[in-house]
Parts: structure tokens; sequence; C-alpha cells
């Protein structure tokens, strides 16, 4: 007769628990009102080399297209876009907010766990990661 060990059973529990979380990499599609946003804040902005971190002081100003997708707004010229590593469920709905625990510094940076709160209630209704922060630019703007 063969004997299952605690560690071994750990082990598959763990391994199912994992499996059980994993998306299929493949995010909702964007609704037109959303595509609609995006297209807008995006439009005459041409895409820049991908960065890993954005400093504190660039994440203040953000924009929720939808759950995949954040923009932030760096002054009249810039856009960073990010695009949510498994979606961020209820982003965007009435009363939540997105909160993120920045270690190791003040940036925000990509891996970094985010939560959506339900601010009515105080308690966590969605999760994700922050993926890589792409620079859009526009042209200057005479004034």
């Amino acid at each position: 007769m063969r004997r299952t060990t605690i560690a071994s059973l750990t082990v598959l529990a763990s391994a199912g628990l994992l499996a059980s979380c994993a998306t299929t990499g493949t995010p909702e599609p964007r609704s037109p009102k959303a595509e609609a946003e995006l297209a807008r804040l995006l439009d005459g902005r041409v895409p820049g080399k991908a960065v890993s971190c954005l400093p504190s002081y660039r994440s203040q100003d953000m924009v929720v297209i939808d759950e995949n997708t954040l923009l932030f707004r760096d002054g009249p010229n810039r856009i960073w876009r990010t695009e949510l590593r498994g979606g961020c469920s209820n982003l965007g709905r009435a009363g939540t907010a997105l909160l993120t625990k920045r270690f190791g510094g003040s940036n925000l940076c990509s891996g970094e766990i985010a939560q959506v709160i339900d601010t009515s209630q105080g308690f966590v209704v969605g999760s994700c990661s922050i993926g890589e922060f792409v620079p859009y630019i526009g042209p200057e703007r005479r004034r």
C-alpha cells in the first residue's frame, strides 16, 4: 500500500490552487465606450519605449479605461499606459478605488500587486498585477 505524506498533499494542494488562479492571458474585449475613450486620450500621440517603473509623482493623475488598462497623465504632452496582468475585476465601478502597496521605494513598478477596494465596505473586490509603462508622447502644444 502506498503512503501519501502531508508534505506531498501540501505540494499538490498548492499546485492546484495556483492552477485555479491562472488566467488564459486573453483579456476581455474592450467595450466600445472604453475603446473610444482610449482612442480620444491617445489621439496624435506616439508610443515610446516601455519602462518597468513609474516615479510616484507621475502616477498621481490616473485614468481608468477599463479593468485591463490604466493611463497616467504626465503634463500636457505625455501619457503613460499600463496593461494590467489578469485584469482588475470591478475596477472603474462606482465606489471602488485602486490600492497599491509600494515596497522598496516610492515608484510604481511592473509586477506589483494592486487591489480593487470597495470604498463603502472596505473590502477587496478584485486584484491584478501592474504591467510595464509605455509613454505616449504628443506634439508640443502652442499657447
